[in-house]
């Protein structure tokens, strides 16, 4: 009987603690505005999924915090509080400062239980919000001495906070204009620093001064996205836009500050490994772009945050190891970039409420920026005018010598003439008949050597051009349709977020959507997707290990050993070789079942590419086409993989099937080739101590049977 009363009591003081609600936020004085963040609580949809009325039975936490950070997280966020009006107005405003929301929706619970709900977010069109401004406003009517319950729901790709205002309309509007006052006088400055460091450039044609120009320009658009302007004054009708920029601006911010700073440090003199760390964070920035194309915007943004702190500390650390050599260039850099760095240190210990959310905390990323771009201007001009005095001081260094050397000159003269008077007619004669007998023999050592340059320029470009032209044209070919699949995903992707809570007829929608992706195949487009941008990674990959394949025969392949599957290099070769395949070529498969095996991966790739490349070739040459195929087989032989690769081409003599893996063989007319196709597969095939064997007759087509052993470990040990 007492464990049944301990069960009941811990149930009734679960449910309670389920519907018990914070505090609600007291609106007294209608003259002010009130911070209501601590009257918050707050619940994380892991599903992404509930309804206002699941919502509502969910267990709530208090916030605890003036202003929530919700941090970078791909879930929705459910805030509820409640407002007891004690003013003597009941029109009040409700204002979230934080215009980068992807989707903001405010319930209100009526008396009569009822639910209104009113959405805003980057989701939409600007002109659809139903007024001007960029952070999100909800008018709420509360009557005097009343008492609401509200829901907030927001969900963002980027950093979340809730800094929530409470007054009335006229509070509101009088605080937004103090904050654009004082932005604008932000945006001022920047392009007040633009347009003088463009005047510097046209004046100067100093490049300094026009990579300057993009930095400031970037960095000013960096502010003017977050703080939500952009959106409501460039580019209002797009919504794509309006979520991806807080990604896709500080990238380009990025790139153009380091591109900066490596210029205008001269790293790449001063400082060459810098110089180096500073481009593998420009490549960490370009890196962002794929998250952010492919929709992965969480991961797009904690990267930008990732690569913008490494960007911050490894320009500090450089500029510092630059200043301790005596630059002074370095100095006034690291002022300027201290400026900066102790703004980002502010705003981001206000993004993790280290430090309170007010006005000082709120300016101090604009104040740092716009000072830091003043310090760097005033650096640059210093940096010119130093360049300048050293200009100036060789000029003069430069004059004194040339006065010396023509000193010397005149003197060297008179004594030249004096001895050409001396000599004898015998004597300049010979020297006559030797300058003779010299020129020739300068013009002949210079035609042979200009002509043997030529000849093994032009080997080496053919083989090059050879070698190169098939990975760089199916990277080429690969892009449309990966643009097809991505357009079919995006148009997908927009009927999706066509949906809303007024769209009628949402089941008659979502089955024209679902038929839609029926009829683009959406399991196909993935895979093709994933294909292709292999397919070009392939290719890319190939293109830097041209250089090493050319000298295979000299057993200089640095290449690293590795695990892979047969198959799939098959396949991906296949899928570069794509568009080169004509319609009446079959490709007919039988694996079989293989273990993966150690090779070289690249090597064992470029051995399938030349083949198929060969007996496409091969079967184009012939002057009928019925039925052509190329049959790929593969089978398991004690400790050796082999691979069957058979066309249905044109076949070979007995005499040319001997000389097929001789450098520079080839049937090929002068020009088309080089013969290192074959000669380079034979070079592969030997270092992994396997063998090839060809089996063709002219009219037959071409049979190559390749043995690889599982482990080359074991066979080069």
């Amino acid at each position: 009987m007492l464990s049944k009363l301990v069960i009941l009591w811990s149930i009734f003081t679960l449910s309670f603690l389920l519907h018990i609600t914070a505090q609600p936020a007291v609106f007294k004085n209608s003259q002010e505005l009130q911070q209501i963040g601590r009257y918050l609580e707050l619940y994380t949809d892991k599903g992404n999924s509930l309804t206002i009325e699941q919502a509502r039975q969910q267990a709530f936490k208090p916030s605890g915090q003036e202003v929530p950070n919700l941090q970078i997280t791909p879930y929705t966020q459910w805030a509820r509080f409640s407002i007891r009006n004690e003013s003597n107005t009941s029109q009040l405003m409700l204002e979230v400062e934080y215009p980068i929301i992807d989707d903001i929706t405010l319930f209100e619970i009526l008396p009569d239980g009822q639910v209104k709900s009113t959405r805003l977010g980057e989701f939409t069109r600007y002109k659809d919000r139903g007024y001007d401004h960029q952070n999100y406003q909800f008018r709420v009517n509360i009557p005097v001495n009343e008492t609401r319950q509200y829901y907030l729901k927001v969900k963002a790709g980027e950093q979340l906070q809730l800094p929530i205002y409470l007054g009335a309309p006229n509070t509101i509007a009088e605080k937004n204009n103090k904050r654009e006052l004082i932005f604008g006088i932000y945006v001022g400055v920047v392009f007040a620093m633009i347009f003088y460091n463009l005047f510097i450039y046209v004046s100067t044609r100093d490049n300094s001064y026009l990579i300057y120009v993009s930095y400031i320009f970037f960095t000013g658009l960096t502010q003017v996205t977050l703080q939500g302007y952009s959106f409501r004054f460039l580019y209002p009708n797009s919504p794509w836009l309006a979520i991806h920029a807080t990604a896709l601006v500080p990238v380009l911010n990025g790139l153009a500050a380091v591109t900066f700073i490596q210029q205008f440090l001269s790293t790449k003199e001063n400082y060459p490994v810098g110089n180096k760390i500073l481009n593998i964070i420009l490549v960490m920035y370009m890196v962002v772009f794929i998250p952010t194309f492919l929709g992965m915007y969480d991961y797009a943004q904690i990267l930008v945050q990732m690569d913008a702190f490494l960007a911050s500390v490894m320009a500090f650390v450089v500029a510092l190891r630059i200043s301790s050599r005596g630059v002074p260039a370095a100095r006034f850099f690291l002022l300027a970039w201290s400026v900066f760095l102790a703004s980002v240190v502010i705003f981001v210990l206000r993004n993790f409420n280290v430090l309170p959310y007010n006005n000082f905390t709120y300016y101090a990323l604009q104040t740092g920026s716009a000072v830091e771009v003043l310090l760097l201007s005033f650096a640059l001009a210093h940096k010119i005018n130093v360049f300048k005095a050293e200009k100036e001081a060789s000029q003069q260094m430069a004059l004194a010598i040339s006065q010396e050397n023509e000193r010397l000159v005149r003197e060297q003269n008179i004594i030249l003439e004096t001895k050409v008077r001396d000599r004898t007619e015998d004597l300049q004669a010979t020297n006559l008949e030797l300058n003779t007998a010299l020129t020739n023999l300068k013009d002949a050592q210079t035609q042979l050597v200009e002509k043997e340059k030529m000849a093994s320029l032009g080997q080496l470009t053919a083989g090059i051009a050879h070698e190169i032209n098939n990975p760089i044209n199916f990277v080429t070919s690969n892009i449309k349709p990966l643009k097809l699949d991505i357009a079919d995903l995006k148009e997908l992707l927009e009927r999706y977020g066509s949906l809303n809570d007024s769209t009628p007829d949402i089941p008659k929608v979502l089955a024209e959507i679902e038929s839609f992706k029926k009829e683009i195949d959406i399991d196909y487009i993935h895979e093709e997707i994933t294909s292709l941008i292999k397919g070009i990674e392939d290719g890319a990959t190939r293109t830097a290990e041209i250089v090493k394949g050319l000298r295979t025969f000299s057993r200089l392949d640095e290449s690293d050993v590795k695990s892979i599957d047969i198959h799939e290099g098959l396949d991906s070769t296949l899928v570069l070789l794509r568009n080169a395949i004509p319609s009446y070529v079959s490709i007919v498969k039988e694996y079989g079942n293989l273990p993966k095996i150690e090779c070289y991966a690249g090597k064992i790739n470029q051995v399938f590419m030349n083949i198929f490349s060969n007996a496409l070739n091969a079967i184009k040459s012939k002057k009928e086409h019925h039925n052509e195929s190329i049959t790929i087989k593969t089978a398991l032989e004690r400790e050796f993989v082999i691979i069957t690769i058979k066309d249905s081409g044109i076949g070979m003599s007995e005499s040319v099937r001997e000389k097929i893996f001789d450098p520079f063989f080839t049937t090929k007319d002068v020009g088309e080739g080089t013969g290192l196709g074959l000669s380079i597969v034979f070079s592969i095939i030997e270092k992994h101590k396997g063998k090839i064997i060809v089996n063709s007759a002219p009219g037959e087509g071409a049979e190559f049977i390749i043995y690889l052993p599982l482990d080359i470990t074991k066979h080069l040990s």
